[in-house]
C-alpha cells in the first residue's frame, strides 16, 4: 500500500472517527467491569479498527505520563512503514503532534481479537522532529 493511498485512508478514517468521538456520551451505560465502546467503531474494516485502538492508546499514554504533552494527531507511518496484523500493530517510525510540534514516536500494540480492546503496549517518544523535515513526512501544522 502506498504511502499517498494510506494518508487518503488514515484522513478518511480521521474524519469518521473523530466524528465518533462524541458517541460514547451518548451510548448507552454498560454495567460490569468492560470499558464502554464505540459501537460505531465495529464499522471499520479490522485493520483500520486496530490501528485507530493502537494510535489512540498511544497519544493517551503520552499524555497521562509526559506532562505538558497534549498529542492531538498522530501518523503511525511518518518515517517508517507501519505492520498492521490481524490483532497488532508495530509503528518503529510514527510521530505524534502536540501543542503544535511533531515528536518521533515507535510504538508496539495487541489487541483483542475484535480490536476493541488493548491487551498490551509499549512505546519510545523521541526527539521533536525539525519543522523542516514536516513535508517530507506527511506531517502538517
Amino acid at each position: 500500500m502506498t504511502r499517498a493511498f494510506r494518508l487518503a485512508a488514515a484522513c478518511a478514517a480521521g474524519l469518521l472517527c473523530a466524528g465518533l468521538a462524541a458517541l460514547p456520551a451518548l451510548a448507552k451505560p454498560q454495567h460490569g467491569p468492560k470499558p464502554q465502546h464505540d459501537p460505531m467503531m465495529l464499522h471499520l474494516s479490522p485493520a483500520t479498527r486496530v490501528e485507530q485502538r493502537c494510535n489512540a492508546r498511544a497519544m493517551g499514554e503520552i499524555q497521562r505520563q509526559h506532562q505538558g504533552m497534549r498529542p492531538d494527531e498522530l501518523v503511525a507511518y511518518a518515517f517508517a512503514d507501519t505492520k498492521v496484523g490481524a490483532d497488532t500493530v508495530s509503528a518503529p517510525g510514527a510521530a505524534v503532534r502536540s501543542a503544535g510540534h511533531w515528536y518521533r514516536l515507535s510504538y508496539r500494540c495487541q489487541t483483542s481479537a475484535d480490536g476493541m480492546d488493548i491487551r498490551s503496549f509499549s512505546y519510545e517518544l523521541g526527539k521533536e522532529v525539525p519543522r523542516a523535515d514536516w513535508s517530507a513526512h506527511y506531517l502538517v501544522p
